[in-house]
């Protein structure tokens, strides 16, 4: 899947969802509301298998990002604690963005390497523990945290799942680009 598709994909399954969860709490729209909610988690579980496949850490992050944006549009103003959360989500992966965009200069991130504390706290596997690494660390939290969340039914936890996998892949490749950018 092309990574047009693959956001797209993502925007149509989160909407799905979203139309699903609103079919539910709505008297007479159950039925309806259950097969857009599967539909939609079946179609983000598709497309973060995608993301996955292409081991390639910007696209798994861009995947996160467009799925994390779409729920943002979907929250109620009222849930401020939730907004808050996603417009944080959704700062830290700009600044990992930045981090993938160094990286690919070699000359650039020797010298970006140089600014980071060599600590074993602002390390990882000896490369710096830089924005890249902290977006995917934080997200990941902030999904193991939605899995603790009791009535989340099982088919919406194994994509959390998989997306808290992602981020976990995403900085193994990244590692990969810190490796190739620091011999």
């Amino acid at each position: 899947m092309d990574l047009t598709g693959l956001l797209n994909s993502i925007l149509s399954s989160v909407t799905s969802i979203d139309t699903g969860r609103k079919g539910l709490a709505t008297n007479g729209g159950e039925h309806e509301g259950r097969l857009a909610y599967e539909a939609g988690i079946a179609a983000a579980s598709v497309a973060f298998n995608a993301a996955l496949s292409t081991a390639n850490p910007q696209t798994m992050l861009l995947a996160e990002e467009a799925f994390v944006e779409q729920e943002l549009q979907f929250c109620s103003e009222q849930d401020t604690h939730t907004r808050s959360s996603l417009t944080q989500a959704l700062q830290s992966f700009e600044d990992a963005f930045l981090s993938l965009d160094v990286v690919e200069d070699p000359a650039g991130y020797k010298a970006a390497d140089k600014t980071w504390p060599h600590t074993s706290k602002n390390r990882i596997q000896g490369f710096p523990k830089d924005a890249f690494h902290q977006a995917c660390i934080a997200h990941r939290t902030r999904l193991h945290n939605s899995l603790r969340t009791p009535g989340i039914n099982m088919i919406e936890k194994a994509v959390l799942g998989q997306r808290a996998s992602n981020m976990t892949a995403a900085q193994g490749s990244y590692i990969e680009k810190q490796k190739r950018a620091l011999e």
